[in-house]
């Protein structure tokens, strides 16, 4: 397993990867012994250009080999998810009934938040029914900044 430390607009990212693929892609707070790598080494040296790429605002999607761990039915959650396409919201409820199961809101919702794929499983796109951005792991701030980034910086969210 291979983990690096980069850094992006929101902050240090670690990816986590190895021959089967990305299993891990977060925000982290680095502490003085794990400093910020100095060389990309494969398996993740794609995910990482792939995500430099996006900062940039050159990249909409991602094609590297991903492989993160979760129950079916949070895999089931993170596969819905990488149909919301860039640039757009769609709210917990629309997101529950793509999966077949209205009444599992919560439990789409708590999948969400493990998501462990930050920005290329699109958690960030999945919004309140109201236009609310509730929740995010990584902080409104960067949910807002990456919805933001993804409208091409006009500051006007699209919602639904």
């Amino acid at each position: 397993m291979t983990t690096i430390i980069f850094e992006s607009p929101l902050g240090l990212v670690q990816v986590t990867g190895d021959e089967a693929g990305v299993s891990a892609i977060s925000c982290v707070n680095v502490s003085a012994d794990e400093p910020v790598s100095a060389s990309i080494p494969e398996p993740v040296s794609q995910a990482v250009q792939q995500l430099a790429d996006y900062f940039a605002g050159t990249r909409k999607t991602f094609d590297f080999l991903i492989n993160p761990a979760g129950t079916t039915f949070q895999q089931t959650v993170w596969k819905a998810l990488l149909n919301v396409p860039f640039g757009t919201t769609l709210s917990y409820l629309a997101l529950t009934r793509r999966i077949g199961d209205e009444k599992a809101i919560r439990a789409v919702a708590a999948a969400n938040g493990k998501n462990p794929l930050w920005i290329v499983v699109p958690c960030h796109r999945i919004i309140g029914s109201d236009g609310s951005l509730t929740g995010y792991s990584g902080g409104l701030w960067r949910k807002k900044w990456l919805l933001e980034h993804e409208r091409g910086g006009t500051g006007q969210l699209v919602l639904f």
